[in-house]
């Protein structure tokens, strides 16, 4: 650990600050981010790079679809509404989507966070591990 801390203390003082920069440095170093930190860089992504948003938003439902083992079809599509919303422009769904996150409590420890440069299909992979789809993939561009 360096004299700045855990990347996990560093991710989370970048979104404080809303740093974006730091916080995608950050979680090239973690490796797993739990969703509710993964929802914190989503309303991040939301106000500095809402272009890269929508991507990041369905890899994040597929997450909680996959960690959350009671969750509803209603509580699916409201997750649904709410990261559409905020995909629209609206922070609200922000807060809505950490109600749900409490009401339904994900169980399955956080997969690896895979940072890639660009896009398309030369790109190249920060992190070597293997995924499952309930991996937030998070497109660098």
């Amino acid at each position: 650990m360096t004299s700045q801390g855990s990347a996990h203390g560093r991710f989370n003082r970048a979104i404080q600050q809303r740093n974006l920069w730091a916080a995608e440095s950050s979680l090239r170093q973690l490796g797993s981010i739990s969703l509710e930190d993964a929802l914190g860089y989503l309303a991040l992504l939301a106000e500095q790079k809402p272009e890269r948003l929508e991507r990041a938003a369905v890899r994040w439902h597929g997450r909680l679809e996959t960690e959350a083992s009671m969750l509803t079809l209603a509580e699916s599509q409201l997750a649904l509404a709410a990261l559409a919303s905020l995909c629209a422009g609206e922070r609200d769904g922000v807060d809505v989507l950490r109600r749900l996150l409490r009401r339904v409590r994900p169980t399955v420890v956080p997969g690896p966070v895979i940072l890639t440069r660009g896009s398309g299909p030369r790109s190249k992979p920060y992190s070597s591990r293997a995924s499952s789809s309930a991996i937030l993939r998070i497109q660098a561009e």
